[in-house]
Parts: C-alpha cells; sequence; structure tokens
C-alpha cells in the first residue's frame, strides 16, 4: 500500500512539473470534481421516494445538490451507456451497441469526458470501473487519465484473501473453487477452458458473510479512492477523480451487515410479472445474464427458448433482498467518500456526481436484468452537487449524454460543440425548468433467421427507439435502420405505446387502439423529428 501512494505521488508530482501553461493560482480556483459511476443501479433510493430503501449516505449527497427525477440512459447495457455518457455521444454515432466493440474503432480520435478535462489542466485518475472494460484499451489509458487508471486489488483484507472468481468470499465457495479447477487441470483443460469449467459448476447469484467492507471490491476501491482523494488535495492542484463501483451488479454479494438492514418477509416483488398484452416478442430477452449463475436453475422453470422465466417466489425475494443489500453497500462507500472531502476541507469545492449506468429488471415483466427499452431498464438516478447551487428536485427530463456538457458548464470550461447532450446547469438554478421535453434511448435486436422468417420480416437486424414522454413513452423498432440513415416509414416492425397515467406497470399496449391514434401520431413525429436531427449533426 505504502508503495502504490509513492507511486501515485510521483506520477502527480511529474504531471504537475510537466504542465506550466496555466497559472498554479488559477488552476486551484477551479472546482474539483469527484465522479462516482455504479454499475446497474436504478433509481431505487430515498431520495427518490422509496421508503424500504438504506441509503443515508446517498440521499445526504441528494440534499446537498439537484436530484434529476426524470433521467434515462441511451441505451441499457453497461458497455454502450459508458462510452455515450463518456463521449456526449449518442450510440448511433459511438456505434458502441454491445461488450466488444471497441470505442476507438469507430471514432479513434474522440475526446472522453476525462480526457477533456485533462487538456484543460485537471488532473484526471480512476479507481474502479469507469469505462467497460471491454470496449475500451485499458481503460482509455493515455487518452483520458493522467494517472493510469487502476483497480484496488492491493487494498482488499489480507486476512480473507482474494475473492474467489473476484466475487465470493465464503469458505464453501472457495473450497469447491479450487475442487473445480483441480479436477479442470486434471482433465488437461486450458486456462480459459478452465474458468469455463468452473463457472459451469459453481456461481451463485448471491453470497452473505460476516466480512469486512474492503473483503470485496468495493470496499477496496473506497479505501484507494480515499487516499487519492488526499494526495490530489495536498497537490493544490484541480482533479477528476472517477470511483467506479461494481455493485448492485450481479452476484448480489455483500457483507452480512447490510443484508441484516432488511427483513425478507417485507421485500416486494414485482407487481406485474407477465409481457404486456399486444406487446412484439422482442421487446424481451431471455435473462441470459441472471441464468448464467448454477444456483438459478433450480428456482426457474425456463428453457432455452422461452422468453419466460418463471422464477419462484422465494428465489426472487432472495434476489431483490441482495439487491437491496448490494445498494446499501454501495451507500456506505459514497459515506466514507464524503467524510473524506470534509475532512479535507473540499467539499464546498468539488463538483459531485452519482449515476448509474442503467436500470435493472427485479422481475417486472417476468424480466431480470437489464438490455430493453421498457422504464425499469431505462430510468436512472443522477445526483449532482455544485457549489453555489441550491438543492433541491428537477423537474426536467435528462439523458446522459447531458453530464459531459454540464461538468464543461459548471467548471466554467467550454463545452465541445461536437457533442449530442446540453448543459443541465440551468435546471440545478431553476429546479422548475424544462430543458427537455422527453429523452430518446434504443436497444438493438438480432433475430435468428428462424424467428425473422416466421415473422415474415426480411431482415434479422432491429432497432429499438423509445421516446418517454411524462406521461407516454412510444417506442418505434426498425429494420436496417440507425439514426445515420433516411428515415422511411417501410422500415417500421412493430410500435409500442404505453400509457402511464392510467397504466404505470405497462401492462398493455395501446398503440392499435383507436382512441390513442392521435397520440401515436404526435408521439411518432417527435420521434421522427428527433432522427432527422441526428441526421443533420
Amino acid at each position: 500500500m505504502i508503495t502504490t501512494t509513492l507511486n501515485i505521488a510521483l506520477l502527480l508530482s511529474a504531471f504537475l512539473h510537466s504542465d506550466d501553461s496555466i497559472e498554479r493560482k488559477e488552476q486551484q480556483e477551479k472546482p474539483n470534481i469527484l465522479f462516482i459511476a455504479v454499475d446497474d443501479l436504478k433509481p431505487i433510493l430515498g431520495c427518490y421516494g422509496d421508503s424500504l430503501i438504506k441509503t443515508p449516505n446517498i440521499d445526504r449527497l441528494a440534499s446537498l445538490g439537484t436530484v434529476f427525477q426524470n433521467t434515462y440512459c441511451q441505451q441499457a447495457i453497461s458497455g454502450a451507456t459508458r462510452a455515450s455518457l463518456l463521449t456526449g455521444l449518442r450510440p448511433d454515432k459511438t456505434q458502441v451497441y454491445d461488450l466488444v466493440t471497441q470505442i476507438r474503432d469507430i471514432n479513434p480520435n474522440v475526446v472522453t469526458l476525462p480526457g477533456y478535462f485533462k487538456n484543460e489542466g485537471y488532473v484526471t485518475a480512476a479507481i474502479g470501473k469507469i469505462f467497460h472494460p471491454t470496449n475500451v484499451v485499458k481503460e482509455d489509458g493515455k487518452h483520458s487519465w493522467s494517472i493510469p487508471h487502476t483497480e484496488a486489488k492491493e487494498y482488499l483484507a489480507e486476512a480473507y484473501g482474494y475473492p474467489a472468481l473476484g466475487f465470493y468470499q465464503h469458505p464453501d465457495t472457495k473450497w469447491k473453487v479450487e475442487k473445480y479447477r483441480m479436477e479442470a487441470k486434471r482433465k488437461g483443460l486450458k486456462d480459459a477452458e478452465v474458468t469455463k469449467y468452473i463457472l459451469s459448476h459453481i456461481k451463485p447469484s448471491i453470497e452473505c458473510v460476516d466480512v469486512p467492507d474492503n473483503a470485496y471490491a468495493d470496499g477496496a476501491v473506497t479505501l484507494k479512492a480515499k487516499e487519492q482523494l488526499q494526495i490530489l488535495t495536498k497537490a493544490g492542484k484541480p482533479f477528476f477523480l472517477a470511483v467506479g463501483y461494481h455493485k448492485p451488479h450481479l452476484p448480489f454479494v455483500a457483507p452480512k451487515k447490510y443484508w441484516d438492514l432488511y427483513d425478507r418477509q417485507f421485500i416486494p416483488i414485482a407487481k406485474y410479472q407477465k409481457h404486456a398484452k399486444n406487446s412484439p416478442e422482442f421487446a424481451y430477452h431471455r435473462c441470459g445474464e441472471l441464468k448464467k449463475y448454477t444456483d438459478i436453475p433450480e428456482f426457474c422453470t425456463f428453457t432455452d427458448q422461452s422468453l419466460h422465466t418463471g422464477l419462484d417466489l422465494e428465489k426472487q425475494k432472495e434476489l431483490i433482498h441482495g439487491y437491496y443489500a448490494c445498494i446499501s453497500y454501495l451507500d456506505a462507500q459514497v459515506g466514507e467518500l464524503l467524510a473524506t472531502l470534509e475532512s479535507l476541507g473540499t467539499l464546498d469545492n468539488t463538483i459531485i456526481v452519482l449515476w448509474g449506468d442503467h436500470g435493472w429488471h427485479l422481475g417486472d415483466h417476468d424480466l431480470w436484468n437489464k438490455h430493453t427499452n421498457f422504464e425499469n431498464a431505462t430510468k436512472v438516478p443522477l445526483i449532482m452537487v455544485a457549489p453555489g447551487i441550491s438543492s433541491g428536485d428537477a423537474d426536467t427530463f435528462a439523458e446522459f449524454v447531458d453530464i459531459y456538457p454540464t461538468l464543461c458548464d459548471l467548471a466554467g470550461i467550454n463545452i465541445p460543440l461536437n457533442i449530442d447532450g446540453k448543459s443541465l446547469v440551468q435546471a440545478m438554478e431553476n429546479k422548475k425548468s424544462r430543458l427537455r421535453d422527453y429523452a430518446v434511448s434504443q436497444y438493438p435486436r438480432k433475430l435468428t433467421k428462424e424467428e425473422a422468417d416466421r415473422r415474415g420480416y426480411e431482415s434479422t437486424t432491429i432497432m429499438g427507439y423509445s421516446l418517454r414522454t411524462e406521461r407516454y413513452r412510444y417506442t418505434m423498432w426498425v429494420h436496417d435502420f440507425t439514426t445515420r440513415q433516411l428515415f422511411s416509414d417501410r422500415k417500421i416492425c412493430e410500435e409500442e405505446l404505453y400509457d402511464y397515467q392510467k397504466d404505470p406497470l405497462e401492462t398493455i399496449n395501446v398503440v392499435a387502439e383507436e382512441s390513442y391514434f392521435k397520440i401515436k401520431k404526435e408521439l411518432k413525429k417527435m420521434m421522427i423529428d428527433f432522427f432527422s436531427k441526428q441526421l443533420d449533426k
């Protein structure tokens, strides 16, 4: 740990002495930025009105700043949403729709959000998951960070050892992992095959063990972040510190004390667990991410071809309990960061942004995970704290592409002209102002040839664009189309329309009902206008 501290200090010293273009005094007057990224966090927080969740620290953060109550991600999958947020560009521009495509393969010269601040004289550093690691090379290296991006393995609790498979501390799980590792070795399997063999035998979806916070990765990330905050603050130069937390992503592993905050008998399950009436089949998915966990088949009625999961009641409650426990675990980490800023006397000169990269289905529509255009997958938490701006809830619609320009605006630096978002500062200063009338999300689907033939489709590639207004969600599914092309009505294969005033649980797709024809026409026009504006950029 001491060696790591010295390395950070040496890197920082070299960076400071390499930049004489701006006076140190001017640099010190700029606000710092603490950028907190959270994996799979949906807005079930106290500051978003959830009465069961225990999130006192995030709620305190919210009390210091602006809570955007109507924020939506651009695409409900980690790689795409993070690529979009961190470049200020919508997915059709990044062309990152998955967990494989490299951002710079498509946009080699893109200037990322931290990279832009780096160019403006900020010291930029990152710990944990910021970009999705499979979409960038070493978390975008020299392009984004003054100090190389790192995880925090050296801060894990030594007494417990490294978590098995990166996640698990339960002795039984660790023993089984080693048992299957030895079995795989005896079979002569290669390293990649060994891991696959282990995961096919032991990969539980939850874990509740009485261990300290830093027995798991997120507690270690916090310890390293606290240390970096101290070093960066003493350096006297404005910093952009990105701290990325893995929970509440599956598996739901958290120290026992966070599980103990909840009584499972009071854990709610989703009220509506069916597919919406009249909705297209490809609006849903097979919950493949959840099904990879080896304990799930014991509680499901699914087959490989079915879009229905049928998870039994007790397992639903256990998973939701684990999700809540992980959020409370995350909340404690946020509290540690706030306490560190306070102890350093820099809280009042630090812009803080906390965001969850997309929502999560907890059994609604018989769905688990994300990967849809429905409300529970696309709606996200966004909290922003800035010096001199009062606290409260902002009414406006916001999108993740807005974070880039907003941080530039708050820091007093020019907003790049080639990004898609808009600054939300006006909505932070006047909470009732409306900067957007709607938010747009999207999600692609790839059908098999057999599925396409069964529906009479010529194409297997479909993109769903979803427009969310105050009352409605209109989703248009189109063949072989993105907003880089001219739109044609002929490309539409399915449409959805949900009325949240009458149907908050999205139980009926009313797009074909005569009483909604006028609304559908208006929303479709809004969507086509949105398409044309993207083509003009």
